[in-house]
């Protein structure tokens, strides 16, 4: 089974959503985490709402910091997702910056958008993944 890990800066709204979608869309195929390089301590309620327009729960989750996760490295694929030279190294045999716009303050319909936009790279990233 392949592990992904999605980072960015908080994990209260983009890495938690690709961590939802990579669960969602990954099946059995994949473990998915996500943390923060400094965690905010909660997920953004725009995204436990965008996500519960697709029928998942991100209310249950929690915003995770690095060193939470760090037990399940290496990982087979780590995502950055745009927050730069904040978001330090993690084992893998794979890394990726997507560089995707931080939703937090935007209006929901843009928020969704945003929303959208992981769903298809996440979906694209397991498409392209290479079985074991």
């Amino acid at each position: 089974m392949k592990k992904i890990l999605f980072v960015c800066i908080e994990n209260s709204n983009r890495s938690q959503m690709a961590q939802a979608f990579a669960v969602m869309l990954g099946k059995e195929r994949l473990e998915a985490y996500s943390a923060g390089s400094k965690p905010s301590g909660k997920i953004n309620p725009k995204a436990i709402e965008a996500m519960k327009l697709l029928g998942f729960d991100l209310a249950k989750h929690s915003s995770k910091s690095l060193d939470e996760v760090k037990e399940y490295a290496p990982f087979d694929v780590v995502v950055t997702m745009g927050c730069g030279d904040a978001c330090p190294w993690m084992p893998a045999k794979q890394h990726i910056d997507w560089q995707i716009p931080d939703p937090r303050n935007m209006e929901m319909a843009d928020f969704i958008k945003v929303r959208d936009l992981i769903a298809e790279k996440v979906q694209d990233l397991i498409e392209h993944m290479s079985p074991q």
